[in-house]
């Protein structure tokens, strides 16, 4: 049995046997996130998608306060480095790219490509597959991309990350395509409510996903909320 909690925005922990994984930690100035990063669980890896501020976010301090390793692309990561992280803590000392698996105690972790923009490296999602299988994909920030569906034939995705806010990211109808090419069995919507520039609920989505993916349950959470995960639930 896994746990997933959304601090917020693309703000994700999961919690395996093995592992405990932080993706895009996004806690200071995340007007959605209930939770302090000083009062998480040790994360054993950090994981940025790119290095926006509301993606980075509190990384370098979290890795620094806890040892965590650091998971990002290569420039991106070079750029943390920069900002204060001990480069012995970053994955590889450079980090990896798109294409690349690296592996945080059972769980492997495959950077995808995203289509955004990011001042160093590139932006990235990520496809987790954790100690029993269980895979989910951190899309990032980006909007749909015809690769999407090569992602989908490669792995069994179980739950997609998606974007739905529009303006920087996907809107609801291109997340619920991203659904159908992703042939995910479940998806959490993500960036969204936190600015007043985005999407501020779910209702489109959930409209646009009976449309283009009906056999896809959603799971629509609040920030601040976890899920247990199993392979066949």
């Amino acid at each position: 049995m896994h746990t997933l909690t959304w601090h917020g925005h693309s703000n994700f922990q999961i919690a395996t046997p093995s592992a405990n994984i932080i993706i895009d930690p996004f806690f200071v100035g995340n007007p959605s996130a209930a939770t302090p990063w000083g009062e998480i669980a040790r994360p054993d890896a950090v994981f940025v998608t790119h290095d926006h501020g509301d993606h980075v976010g509190q990384a370098v301090d979290i890795c620094r306060t806890t040892g965590a390793r650091l998971g990002a692309i290569v420039g991106t990561a070079g750029k943390l480095v920069a900002a204060g992280l001990p480069e012995e803590q970053v994955i590889n000392g450079i980090g990896y790219n798109i294409g690349g698996t690296v592996h945080v105690g059972e769980v492997e972790i495959t950077m995808t490509q995203a289509y955004h923009s990011s001042d160093s490296g590139a932006p990235v999602g990520y496809i987790l597959r954790l100690d029993d299988g269980f895979t989910i994909y951190h899309a990032g920030d980006t909007g749909i991309f015809a690769g999407m569906r090569l992602w989908g034939q490669l792995y069994e995705i179980d739950l997609a990350l998606l974007p739905i806010g529009g303006v920087f990211t996907m809107d609801a109808r291109q997340a619920a395509l991203a659904c159908a090419e992703l042939n995910c069995r479940g998806v959490l919507p993500m960036h969204w409510g936190t600015f007043p520039v985005l999407e501020q609920n779910t209702k489109a989505f959930d409209e646009a996903l009976k449309n283009f993916a009906p056999d896809c349950r959603l799971f629509d959470v609040q920030p601040g909320e976890t899920l247990s995960l199993a392979r066949n639930a």
